[in-house]
C-alpha cells in the first residue's frame, strides 16, 4: 500500500526536491538546471543592483511604513472619486482652522463701518435731492454735469436776491423784499461785486400796487405777481429781475428769493461767522429794536467797534438793524438802511468765506443742516446743471478779489433821501427816475470794456450854431460808452471840425479811442473856456459836420 501524505488545511505538501517557481515536468526542470539564480534587484540610484532581502544602506525601516503599506489592505472600496471644484471649495473651507476672535471683531467692525457709510450717504443724497428740487429749475441728477453760466455782454453773471421776513410772524410788511442786493460774477477771471438796491428807492412801478402807480421798490416784488405756485415764484423772480436790471443798467440772469430763516440757519449749519463792526460814527453799534423779545433784559444788536463771532440768531438780527428811533436807544448806524446794507454784505461774505472751507465741506452735520436751510427757505430759477459751476467759481474767488459798491459814499453819492407823502424815500441824486449817474457808476465797475471802466467825464460844445448838434454827438459818444455829464454851446469862434483837449494825464484809453474815432490829435493845451476839476477832455464840433469812424 502507497504511503500518502496527508494535506495541511486543504494544501497538498510538497516534494522535497521542489523549489519555488519551478515547473513540476522533469523535461522541463533541465532545461533550466544550468541557469544560475539572480536574486539581485534592480533599482536607480547609487545602489543600482542590490541584493534582494539586502537592508538599503543608510535607510531604516519605520512604524509609518508598514501602517501605510497596511492602511489599506482591507479596503473593499474602490477607486477615490474625483471631486467637483464645488466640492474642493467646501472642503477645503472646512479643512481651514477656525478663526481668532480678533480677526473675527476685525472683520464686523468693517462691515458695520461700509454699512454706515452707505446709509449716511443714501440719507444725504436724500436730503440734496429733496431740497435741490424745492430750490433748483430741472433735474436733480444733473448736478452731475457742469454748464457754464450765463452771462451779459461783458462776459458777468448777474444775481439778484430778495429777501422777505413772511418767516416772522412779528413782522410788518413780511411779503416786502426790505433786503436787495446784486451779486455779478465773473466767472472766467474770478471776480465778484456786489450792491444793495435801497428798497426805500422811489420807483414807478409800471401797473397799480398798494401804493398806487409809483412808491418803494421793495413794494414790486409781490405786486407783479401774488399767486401762491411754484411757477408764480418763478414769475415774480423773472419780473423783477428786469424791473431792477433795467433802473442799473444790467442784463440780471438769475433770481434767489430767500426768507430770514436761510440766514440763521446758514449760520448756524457753518458754525457761526465772524463780522467786523463798524459804528458809524460811533465806537460800535447798538439798537434795541429788537430787544422787545427778552423783554428788554438782553441786547441782541450790541457790539464795540471790531470782530465779533456770531451765531445764526444775533447774525439775522444784525441784518435787520438799522437804528430806528422808536423812543428807544440807538447808536452807529445814522445812514439807517445804508448802514443795514453794508452789515447784510459782511454777513453773506461771512457764510461764503466759511462755507468754502475744507472742514465745513467734508463735516456731514454741516452740509445736511445747510441743505436744510436752503431747501426750506430758498427758492431760485438757477438750473441743476449749472450749480457746480457756480460753486467751483464761488470757491476760486479770493477774499481780496469781492468788492462792494456803495450808491451812497463820498466818491459815488448818486442816490439821496427826499419825502413823498410824508414818507422817507430815496431817489436819484441826478433827479426822481433819473438813473443816469446809477447806471454810469455800475458800468464803470462792470463793464469790459477799458473807457466805460475809466468813465472819464467828457464835456461836449457845440460849435456850430445849430440847435441840438452837440446834443445829437453826445448821444453817439454814450452809446459808445463814453461819459458825457456836460452838454452846452462852445464861445464863439471859429473850430475845425472836431478839437479834443485833454486835462490832465491817464485815461489812455478814452484818449485813444477818442482820436481814432474822430481821426484827430489829441490836444494838450488848455481849452478855450474854463472847466471844473473833474473833467478830463474837451470836445468841440465845429461848423464842419463831423461823422466818427468807428
Amino acid at each position: 500500500m502507497k504511503n500518502r501524505r496527508s494535506s495541511i488545511d486543504g494544501f497538498v505538501p510538497r516534494r522535497s526536491s521542489d523549489r519555488l517557481g519551478e515547473l513540476h515536468s522533469d523535461n522541463t526542470r533541465k532545461a533550466f538546471i544550468d541557469i544560475p539564480e539572480n536574486r539581485q534587484l534592480h533599482t536607480t540610484g547609487d545602489d543600482a543592483m542590490r541584493v534582494l532581502g539586502q537592508q538599503k544602506t543608510g535607510y531604516s525601516l519605520g512604524r509609518s511604513d508598514i501602517d501605510e503599506s497596511l492602511n489599506d489592505i482591507d479596503s473593499t472600496e474602490g477607486p477615490a472619486k474625483k471631486l467637483s471644484c464645488r466640492q474642493r471649495r467646501r472642503l477645503a473651507r472646512l479643512n481651514k482652522k477656525p478663526r481668532g476672535k480678533a480677526r473675527r471683531i476685525i472683520k464686523w467692525l468693517i462691515i458695520t463701518v461700509i454699512i454706515a457709510l452707505l446709509a449716511v450717504g443714501g440719507y444725504t443724497a436724500y436730503k440734496f435731492i429733496a431740497a435741490g428740487n424745492n430750490i433748483l429749475q430741472g433735474n436733480i441728477f444733473d448736478i452731475f454735469s457742469s454748464q457754464p453760466l450765463k452771462m451779459d455782454s461783458n462776459g458777468r453773471s448777474n444775481f439778484l436776491i430778495l429777501g422777505t421776513s413772511e418767516d416772522d410772524p412779528g413782522h410788518d410788511g413780511p411779503s416786502l423784499t426790505d433786503s436787495i442786493l446784486v451779486v455779478s460774477v465773473d466767472q472766467k477771471n474770478k471776480n465778484i461785486y456786489m450792491f444793495s438796491v435801497p428798497r426805500d428807492l422811489y420807483v414807478e412801478y409800471g401797473m397799480a400796487c398798494n401804493s398806487g402807480y409809483s412808491g418803494k421798490i421793495n413794494e414790486y416784488f409781490m405786486c407783479s405777481n401774488s399767486g401762491t405756485t411754484a411757477g408764480d415764484e418763478q414769475d415774480r423772480l423773472a419780473n423783477t429781475q428786469k424791473f431792477v436790471g433795467d433802473i442799473f443798467g444790467l442784463d440780471i440772469q438769475y433770481g434767489i428769493h430767500a426768507n430770514g430763516t436761510v440766514i440763521k440757519d446758514a449760520v448756524d449749519a457753518v458754525g457761526g461767522i465772524d463780522v467786523n463792526i463798524e459804528g458809524n460814527g460811533a465806537s460800535g453799534i447798538l439798537d434795541r429794536n429788537f430787544d422787545w423779545r427778552c423783554n428788554y433784559t438782553c441786547y441782541l444788536v450790541k457790539y464795540d467797534n471790531g470782530v465779533h463771532h456770531l451765531d445764526g440768531a444775533h447774525a439775522l438780527y444784525l441784518s435787520m438793524a438799522r437804528g430806528d428811533n422808536n423812543g428807544l436807544q440807538t447808536y452807529g448806524l445814522p445812514d439807517s438802511n445804508f448802514d443795514r446794507e453794508k452789515n447784510q454784505q459782511k454777513i453773506l461774505m461771512a457764510i461764503k468765506n466759511k462755507a468754502m472751507t475744507t472742514g465745513i465741506l467734508t463735516n456731514l452735520g454741516a452740509v445736511t443742516k445747510l441743505i436744510d436751510a436752503l431747501g426750506n427757505n430758498l427758492r431760485t430759477n438757477i438750473q441743476t446743471n449749472e450749480i457746480r459751476t457756480l460753486m467751483q467759481v464761488a470757491s476760486d474767488v479770493k477774499s481780496n478779489d469781492v468788492h462792494t459798491l456803495s450808491l451812497v459814499g463820498d466818491d459815488n453819492a448818486v442816490v439821496t433821501t427826499g419825502d413823498y407823502g410824508g414818507a422817507s424815500v430815496v431817489i436819484p441824486s441826478a433827479g426822481t427816475y433819473d438813473y443816469t449817474d446809477i447806471q454810469t457808476l455800475i458800468k464803470k465797475n462792470l463793464s469790459s470794456d477799458p473807457v466805460v471802466r475809466e468813465a472819464a467825464p467828457i464835456v461836449v460844445l457845440n460849435g456850430t450854431g445849430q440847435s441840438g448838434y452837440g446834443q445829437t454827438k453826445a448821444n453817439v459818444l454814450k452809446a459808445a460808452g463814453f461819459n458825457v455829464p456836460l452838454v452846452d454851446n462852445a464861445p464863439d469862434g471859429t473850430y475845425a471840425v472836431v478839437e479834443i483837449y485833454q486835462i490832465g494825464t491817464g485815461n489812455s484809453a478814452t484818449a485813444e479811442k477818442l482820436a481814432s474815432m474822430y481821426g484827430v490829435t489829441i490836444k494838450k493845451s488848455a481849452p478855450p473856456l474854463a472847466v471844473n476839476g473833474d473833467v478830463r477832455f474837451v470836445i468841440i464840433f465845429g461848423a464842419v459836420t463831423a461823422s466818427p469812424k468807428g
